[in-house]
């Protein structure tokens, strides 16, 4: 393992250089992440107008995904999801042996171990990762990326990687990278779904939205603290119990009549609504306080 990491370590820093497949939004600002920091580029994509672009600035182009391969040790892939891997690979897999992939496209946990065995099968390490970021502005102060899979590949190739994002390794499993990333956005759609519901309530009131703004953004500041308290929570099995659920439940209620009075969609609020319900009635059931920890991983049958 140690001569496995030196030597790469030693390719390397004599190379700097990286192979960049698939030039959505993230894959051109990894590209140029990567050539802002010196690092020569070989890029291939399905729609030559954006290799174009690349090129423009500074990056080699590939006439073909083998030959991306075959210009460096180490290939990134920034696809949709890691079926279109196995599409862009499959026809190249003779070109996989001795290279590294790092794939840092979203998908599932199990995809992404699945994807690594796949890639592992055909001769070829893998490292699974994802972005943490506003965007596609990979160079945000809060952005980084989660990696996981063998520590002695990732660590042979992190600074290789380093100026995409601060990097967060977060184990061997090739799928925890995705187990975080995915946890994280759990947060973040219906977080974002529901502050616009906000504004919208607040719009349609006839508020001026720079008005609510600082109130929005000295809520969030407690955030952290029920971030906390939750945790401890579900580490000794969950919050809640029956009377907090019926309060949830009429506080629910209230959100939904303010978004309806301003003719504002109460979705999110209504599915919100449904699940102290739901709280509510298997606590009842069980005789004892269900708590919704408990209930959304799978234990409302207690």
């Amino acid at each position: 393992m140690n001569h496995y990491r030196e030597g790469h370590r030693m390719s390397q820093e004599k190379i700097r250089s990286v192979s960049v497949i698939g030039l959505g939004p993230m894959g051109r600002a990894m590209v140029r992440a990567f050539l802002a920091a010196g690092i020569e580029v070989t890029v291939w994509n399905r729609s030559g107008d954006k290799a174009d672009a690349m090129v423009a600035e500074g990056a080699k182009r590939a006439a073909s995904v083998a030959e991306a391969l075959e210009a460096n040790e180490v290939t990134v892939l920034s696809l949709t999801h890691y079926a279109a891997m196995y599409d862009v690979l499959g026809p190249a897999a003779g070109s996989l042996p001795g290279r590294v992939i790092a794939n840092l496209s979203s998908d599932s946990p199990d995809n992404a171990r699945k994807g690594a065995a796949w890639v592992r099968e055909r001769g070829a390490e893998f490292l699974s990762g994802g972005f943490m970021s506003a965007g596609d502005n990979i160079a945000h102060p809060a952005s980084y990326v989660f990696y996981s899979g063998p520590r002695e590949v990732f660590d042979a190739h992190a600074e290789l990687l380093r100026p995409l994002s601060p990097q967060e390794y977060v184990g061997v499993d090739d799928g925890l990278a995705q187990v975080f990333y995915q946890a994280l956005l759990t947060v973040f759609h219906p977080w974002m779904l529901a502050y616009n519901q906000a504004l919208a309530v607040i719009d349609r009131s006839g508020v001026d939205i720079d008005q609510f703004l600082p109130y929005a953004v000295r809520s969030s500041e407690a955030y952290p603290f029920f971030m906390t308290e939750y945790a401890a929570a579900a580490k000794a099995g969950g919050w809640g119990d029956l009377a907090s659920y019926k309060m949830m439940d009429a506080g629910a209620q209230h959100v939904i009549d303010a978004s309806t009075e301003a003719g504002v969609d109460a979705t999110l609020s209504r599915a919100a609504q449904g699940l102290w319900r739901r709280a509510r009635s298997a606590s009842e059931q069980a005789g004892r306080p269900v708590p919704i920890f408990e209930l959304m991983g799978g234990g409302d049958s207690a």
